[in-house]
């Protein structure tokens, strides 16, 4: 069995998709743990509904090897996703996780990248630059914002009259499409 944590920040709809995913199939992993930088973010209710053990962690945390690094062996962690984590993640785990951590982005990189391009920021700035199509990329994760090597990508139409809600809705439609099959499929390969 292998073990997934997922790293998120807000709502978590992304993470409970995932956690459902993973639960309702025996596909030889399951979401062992959700990593949360801020206390007050409904993942974490979501995580607890469905019984995923759950840690809040704080910046410094993050950036703490040995703390990181105890409570992925803790959970027996093979692989990470980022599923609207909103911190850098630091260097020290992008190597133990090479090519074993994910995130999802939503845009067609490398349209929309980059440091503050997340949720709202990134839709507002696809329907400003008027783009025919946006979509999600599902990436390794590198010691660069969204410059990892992309595994999977796939597009909706911009219409003329879509506002950046209408945008987002089309995005959240493929994030829980995509995203908990292309994870399963790369943990097939690590």
């Amino acid at each position: 069995m292998k073990h997934i944590a997922v790293f998120a920040s807000g709502n978590g709809t992304n993470a409970e998709n995932i956690i459902r995913y993973f639960q309702s199939a025996d596909n030889g992993a399951e979401v062992s743990l959700v990593v949360c930088n801020r206390p007050d973010a409904h993942v974490l209710q979501r995580a607890e509904r469905l019984g995923v053990p759950s840690c809040v962690i704080s910046r410094d945390m993050l950036r703490d090897q040995e703390t990181i690094m105890s409570l992925m062996r803790r959970y027996e962690i093979d692989f990470i996703v980022l599923a609207g984590f909103l911190l850098m993640i630091p260097p020290f785990l992008v190597g133990q996780y090479n090519r074993r951590m994910l995130n999802i982005h939503p845009s067609l990189l490398p349209k929309f990248g980059g440091k503050g391009m997340y949720g709202d920021n990134v839709h507002k700035a696809v329907v400003a630059a008027g783009e025919a199509e946006t979509g999600i990329t599902i990436h390794f994760v590198s010691e660069q914002y969204d410059e990892g090597d992309i595994l999977f990508q796939a597009s909706t139409p911009v219409e003329a009259t879509d506002t950046h809600e209408d945008v987002a809705r089309k995005i959240h439609e493929l994030e829980q499409i995509h995203f908990p099959r292309v994870i399963a499929g790369a943990l097939l390969s690590c």
